[in-house]
């Protein structure tokens, strides 16, 4: 019979918050799959674990995803960690448990800490509803489309961010939602040093400007309590009438249309092409 790939949460940084069933279940296994070995051996080192260990990481090749289904499908028991808090929570692993889940091999959650649970409960926000958005790319127009996303989420955001990019991307969210807008940053949660502290974006800003971030950094930005109203997109043939009248040539005309009014390129060409 196939082994069971086992999805275990660990501590976030202290070590006490890792859970007896996570524990066992660590002892248990044959082999753990982790982000990062020397990250976590110490950890396997504290709770006497035997089990070999794998490196198991978002670079990883498809040989390393294929070593560990053989390893499940040859009957040994499989964990799977991060270096902190859950698997796939904007950290590598669901790449795994799809390819597992899909040769049928079973795969159990041993739940426990995660960062976004844990800056939400203590950031003053409301977190009966949020938007999870892990890490924003570092520039371009993704960047700023995400940007814009937080902008107009009628509910609490939650972001991650490296502690040397977190000034600058405090800097952007003001300059995008608002500097009036409430938000909070949780720092070494569950470590001697946690923090969390709250204002608006432009009080947060302007601090960890001054106030170089050490540690993990999770950003919470409130939400507008309010649905994003929708942009009504212009009718298609009225706009390339209006654009045909002013001379805009016919190709221009089509592609205007495709990019404003949200129809293929074909339906705009062949619109355009009838007039």
């Amino acid at each position: 019979m196939a082994g069971t790939l086992f999805v275990v949460a660990t501590p976030l940084g202290n070590l006490s918050d890792l859970s007896p069933r996570a524990a066992d279940t660590l002892r248990r296994v044959a082999v753990v799959a982790a982000e990062d070995t020397r990250h976590t051996r110490p950890l396997l080192t504290h709770i006497g674990s035997p089990a070999r260990l794998v490196a198991f990481h978002a670079h990883s090749t498809e040989a390393a995803l294929r070593n560990v289904l053989r390893l499940l499908a040859g009957g040994k028991d499989v964990a799977l960690v991060t270096d902190a808090g859950t698997p796939t929570v904007s950290d590598p692993g669901a790449e795994l448990v799809a390819a597992a889940r899909a040769k049928g091999i079973a795969v159990i959650t041993i739940p426990g800490p995660t960062a976004v649970a844990a800056a939400l409960a203590v950031s003053g926000l409301a977190g009966d509803r949020y938007l999870f958005l892990g890490f924003l790319p570092r520039r371009g127009g993704e960047r700023r489309r995400l940007l814009e996303v937080v902008a107009r989420s009628e509910w609490t955001v939650v972001l991650f961010e490296a502690p040397n990019r977190a000034a600058d991307l405090l800097s952007d969210l003001a300059q995008s939602c608002g500097t009036d807008r409430p938000a909070a940053v949780g720092r070494e949660l569950t470590k001697l040093h946690e923090e969390t502290r709250g204002g608006t974006l432009g009080e947060l800003a302007g601090y960890y400007a001054e106030a170089p971030v050490r540690g993990e950094v999770t950003i919470i930005v409130s939400g507008t309590g309010r649905a994003p109203r929708e942009a009504v997109r212009p009718d298609p043939e009225e706009l390339a009438r209006t654009l045909l009248a002013e001379g805009v040539s016919r190709r221009d005309v089509a592609d205007r249309l495709a990019e404003e009014t949200g129809i293929s390129r074909n339906s705009a060409y062949r619109l355009v092409n009838e007039l």
